[in-house]
């Protein structure tokens, strides 16, 4: 599959314009964006230098930020949603290494649903959570977002699931689509 940066120039630059997207209140120094992107510093200034004579960014006091007054911002925050970086048998492969995974949900910035609780529900046995914080930190990078992400062991989903549990129902009943079902729901 080819890749965005194609058309945008490097892969380091659609990882700054997703940072930027989607955190659109937040402001960034170049250090926080080279960390965020997992960039090298230099980098990340070129990129921020190019993005803020495009006129997508604009520089501030405290860092850049997002210029949200930029005419072609709708339709490249669609652009990069649509374009996502990763495949979901991509999404199901990563995470899969955090444990013996059966159902992956998603949800939020995976589907244009910015009204979503989550972007992300995992549900399987024997999930160690410092792998999976680390295979969700690495697609926030080439996101450029913070995920909104649960993880639950299968009996205590279940549980959930069997009493109507709010947060379950919530995820549910919104629009989402499961990647890895091996659950049945």
């Amino acid at each position: 599959m080819k890749s965005v940066s194609h058309i945008f120039g490097t892969e380091s630059k659609v990882k700054v314009m997703r940072l930027f997207v989607f955190n659109p209140s937040l402001t960034f120094s170049p250090l926080e964006v080279a960390s965020r992107v997992k960039e090298r510093l230099a980098k990340s200034r070129k990129e921020l230098r190019i993005l803020t004579k495009a006129g997508l960014i604009k520089q501030r006091a405290r860092g850049f930020a997002l210029d949200s007054s930029y005419l072609y911002l709708p339709a490249i925050e669609n652009f990069l949603i649509d374009a996502t970086p990763m495949t979901e048998k991509e999404i199901i492969k990563k995470i899969s290494r955090a444990g013996n995974i059966k159902l992956i949900l998603i949800s939020g910035v995976f589907l244009h649903d910015h009204d979503s609780r989550i972007d992300i529900l995992v549900v399987g046995d024997h999930i160690k959570q410092a792998r999976l914080v680390s295979v969700i930190s690495s697609i926030e990078a080439l996101l450029g977002k913070e995920l909104r992400y649960t993880a639950f062991e299968t009996v205590d989903f279940q549980y959930r699931l069997s009493i109507y549990d709010k947060l379950i129902r919530d995820i549910l009943d919104s629009k989402h689509k499961k990647i890895l079902n091996k659950l049945g729901i």
